[in-house]
């Protein structure tokens, strides 16, 4: 089984980082750290080193000097559950899932999970089902259908659902087979420029500027990344668009956050307007959806030469499912994940993974790619588009290989947690204690320098550099 330093070293070659930088960084920590089968707790610690290994490589590209990074096992576990150890002023967080979000059978003895967080998905499943929105009635309505033609149905309806399905089911799906064709990170040449220099500041990422259109964990955990490193984010929503606002408190750490109606004209051009200074453009939304109010990947180009444009997906950008909509929890039971962790534990259904570690990790991966994009785009010019998506982050982890025992070993407790790896800090909703970066870089140590505050508290413009 590859340790975890082969791991870091093989996401960091996979797009041309220098293998010189990989002597500076020192991974603590044996697994497993949660119970699980999986490798869960390697695949949260090797991929935050690759963000802080990437952040590392920027200050000395700036500063000339090199620094080391420093990774914890068990506190990268703990960052990758970050949502879920947060207290305001010492009071947890609401419940994750709404009322009728989870696992139900099949009348052909199947199981599907439905993600029913946004209204409109939840509608979705309940229009398709002819019921109201209660646990009993979707349960009941559900035993007049067999597990794939939901699927298929509640997909057609706008909804988000999964039918679960053993890794050898979803390896046979065409679907499976265009991401094997596909890289972990795609990082693809969209536009010439000129080489941007680096802006003075005494960070890595200091005077950078980063758009961050990203919902729920994976595309606001790299925003919260980037800010980390002395990046200005600037976290864009909608007054309209559905939101987990307790969810922003965690990763709206060092971000601002404005609104822009972007489906008119006069928000769309307030998006130019910010693209034209910005340097990094993440996003999570559909494929497309963006591209059709003018912000696809070569338009944002045109728009703002030099521009690293960093798209999420579920299932990739390739194959029959590029185009579908889909969140951690249903990759991981359409891909396999829950049925063999389900198996390993002796179950008869699904079993989630400990943590949302493919939000996660993507998320992770995504503030990596962008900043080993940047550092291309300040070496040699052009723009740059870095892909990277849920179900190819899974396919990673499988591929890690599995842990014999691993669900046997007890979980981490918020209690551990709290007397190691929190922080405390002033928001924009109270006193925060949340868990701090654990990627820790010997001369510019991550830190956020903005408090997480309710969206759309700041104006749609770039703050003032020095």
């Amino acid at each position: 089984m590859q340790s975890p330093a082969g791991i870091l070293s093989d996401i960091w070659s996979s797009i041309g980082g220098d293998s010189a930088a990989l002597g500076r960084v020192r991974l603590t920590g044996e697994e497993p750290q949660i119970p699980s089968s999986f490798r869960v707790a390697v695949a949260g610690q090797t991929t935050i080193a690759a963000a802080g290994l990437a952040a590392a490589e920027i200050w000395r590209l700036r500063s000339g000097e090199a620094q080391d990074v420093s990774v914890d096992m068990r506190h990268a576990v703990a960052e990758c559950r970050s949502e879920r150890y947060w207290r305001l002023d010492d009071n947890p967080p609401p419940p994750a899932w709404d009322a009728i979000a989870g696992v139900y059978k099949t009348g052909d003895e199947r199981f599907v999970r439905c993600h029913t967080n946004f209204p409109h998905h939840r509608d979705a499943v309940c229009k398709v089902l002819g019921c109201e929105p209660e646990r009993e009635k979707v349960q009941a309505a559900l035993m007049q259908w067999k597990g794939e033609d939901f699927e298929t149905a509640a997909y057609a309806a706008g909804g988000v659902v999964a039918l679960m399905r053993s890794y050898d089911e979803w390896s046979a799906l065409p679907q499976a087979r265009a991401l094997a064709e596909l890289p972990l990170i795609s990082i693809e040449k969209i536009g010439e420029a000129a080489p941007k220099p680096w802006p003075k500041g005494d960070r890595p990422l200091a005077g950078l500027r980063v758009l961050d259109l990203s919902r729920v964990i994976a595309g606001p955990v790299a925003g919260r990344t980037l800010a980390a490193h002395g990046a200005d984010v600037l976290l864009i929503s909608g007054p309209e668009l559905p939101a987990i606002p307790w969810l922003s408190i965690d990763t709206g750490r060092g971000k601002l956050t404005t609104f822009i109606e972007l489906k008119r004209e006069a928000g769309r051009a307030q998006m130019r307007a910010l693209l034209r200074d910005a340097d990094i453009f993440s996003q999570g939304y559909r494929p497309h959806s963006l591209a059709a109010l003018g912000f696809a990947p070569e338009h944002t180009a045109q728009i703002s030469p030099g521009i690293v444009y960093v798209t999420l997906s579920a299932y990739g950008h390739a194959g029959p499912w590029a185009e579908r909509r889909g969140f951690d929890s249903l990759v991981q039971t359409t891909t396999g994940f829950n049925h063999a962790e389900g198996q390993a534990a002796g179950i008869d259904g699904p079993k989630e993974l400990p943590a949302q570690i493919l939000d996660h990790a993507t998320g992770y991966l995504m503030a990596f790619g962008a900043m080993m994009a940047k550092a291309r785009q300040a070496r040699e010019g052009g723009s740059w588009h870095v892909r990277v998506s849920l179900a190819q982050t899974g396919r990673w982890l499988w591929n890690l290989g599995r842990l014999d025992g691993g669900l046997n070993i007890p979980d981490l407790t918020g209690e551990a947690v709290h007397a190691a790896f929190i922080e405390s800090m002033p928001s924009g909703f109270g006193t925060l204690k949340a868990v701090r970066h654990s990627a820790l870089l010997s001369t510019t140590p991550a830190e956020w320098s903005r408090p997480a505050m309710p969206l759309g508290s700041h104006p749609a413009q770039w703050p003032v550099q020095s």
